[in-house]
C-alpha cells in the first residue's frame, strides 16, 4: 500500500483535488427554491426562477453547477410566504378606534431584484411589515366601522393588497392576498360606550318596528270594522222590520238581564213605546 502511495502519490492527490472541485461545483436546486448565482457579488444566472402557471418538473430544478470559490449561491424561497402585522389601533372614518390584526401572503417573483435590494426573504418580511401597517391604517381610515362588517370589507382588502403590492414590487415580491384576522374595539371604556350606543340604536329600531306594527294593526282593525258595519247595514236594509226587532231584543236583553241582578225595579205602562215589540204587529 505504501509502495502504491509512493508510486501514484501525485495522481491520488490530483484525483482528490478534482473530486473536491467537482463536488463543490455541483449543487441540487429543489422545486421549492430559486437559486441566484453571484459571481464577484454580481448576479450571473437564476436557476428554477418562478414563472406563473408553470408546472413542476418543467422549471429547471435539479442538478446545477457553479465555479468553485468564485461563485456564491443565494437561496430564495419559491413558496408563498407570510408576513404578520403587529396588532395595532386604527382610527376608522367614523372616529372609532379599532384593534386590527392582519397578515399578508406574498412570493418572490424577481429573485435577482430581491437579492440586490433586500438580500434575503427575512429582510423582505421586515421591510413589508411597516409598509403593511401604514397602508392598512390609511385605507381603513377612509372607511367606517360598519363597512368592515359588510361586503364592503372585501373592496377594502383589495385596495390594501394593491397598495402593498405596489411597494413590494420594489423588492421583487408579489403580494397575493391581505386579510384581517380580527378587528375589535379596544377593551375598557370605548368598548362599553360602543356597546351602549349599539344597544340604544337597536332599541330605537325595535320601537320603530313595534310602532309601525301597531299602526298597521289599527288600520287593519278599522278597515275590518268598517267592512263589518257595511255588511250589517246591507243585511239590515234588506228587512228594516227585522232589524228593528233584532235591536229591540238586544236592548231588552241588556236592560232586563242586568236589572235582575239589582234590587231596584223598573215600572212601565203596557202601552209604553219601549215595549212595542211585546205587543206584536197589531199594536
Amino acid at each position: 500500500m505504501e509502495q502504491i502511495w509512493q508510486s501514484y502519490k501525485a495522481w491520488i492527490i490530483a484525483g482528490i483535488v478534482a473530486a473536491v472541485a467537482v463536488l463543490s461545483s455541483i449543487f441540487v436546486v429543489p422545486e421549492t427554491e430559486q437559486a441566484v448565482i453571484l459571481r464577484n457579488g454580481k448576479p450571473v444566472t437564476v436557476v428554477n426562477k418562478f414563472h406563473a402557471n408553470e408546472d413542476f418538473g418543467q422549471t429547471g430544478a435539479g442538478i446545477w453547477y457553479r465555479v468553485p470559490v468564485i461563485d456564491r449561491v443565494v437561496w430564495v424561497s419559491k413558496q408563498v410566504l407570510a408576513v404578520d402585522m403587529q396588532r395595532q389601533e386604527v382610527l376608522s372614518r367614523d372616529q372609532r378606534r379599532l384593534e386590527v390584526d392582519a397578515y399578508a401572503r406574498f412570493r418572490i417573483i424577481d429573485p435577482v431584484l430581491m437579492v440586490q435590494t433586500a438580500g434575503s426573504t427575512t429582510r423582505v418580511e421586515e421591510q413589508l411589515r411597516p409598509i403593511l401597517n401604514s397602508v392598512l391604517r390609511q385605507r381603513l381610515g377612509t372607511r367606517s366601522f360598519q363597512a368592515l362588517l359588510t361586503a364592503e370589507r372585501g373592496a377594502a382588502m383589495d385596495e390594501i393588497r394593491s397598495g402593498l403590492d405596489k411597494e413590494a414590487r420594489e423588492y421583487g415580491a408579489q403580494v397575493i392576498d391581505v386579510r384581517i384576522k380580527r378587528a375589535d374595539l379596544p377593551a375598557g371604556r370605548p368598548l362599553e360606550t360602543a356597546f351602549t350606543r349599539m344597544q340604544t340604536a337597536r332599541k330605537q329600531e325595535s320601537d320603530t318596528i313595534r310602532a309601525q306594527g301597531a299602526k298597521q294593526a289599527q288600520i287593519i282593525r278599522a278597515e275590518a270594522e268598517a267592512e263589518a258595519a257595511k255588511t250589517y247595514a246591507d243585511a239590515f236594509n234588506k228587512d228594516p222590520a227585522f232589524y228593528d226587532f233584532y235591536r229591540a231584543m238586544q236592548s231588552y236583553d241588556t236592560v232586563f238581564s242586568g236589572q235582575s241582578k239589582k234590587e231596584s225595579s223598573i215600572i212601565m205602562s203596557p202601552d209604553n213605546e219601549y215595549l212595542r215589540q211585546f205587543r206584536g204587529s197589531g199594536r
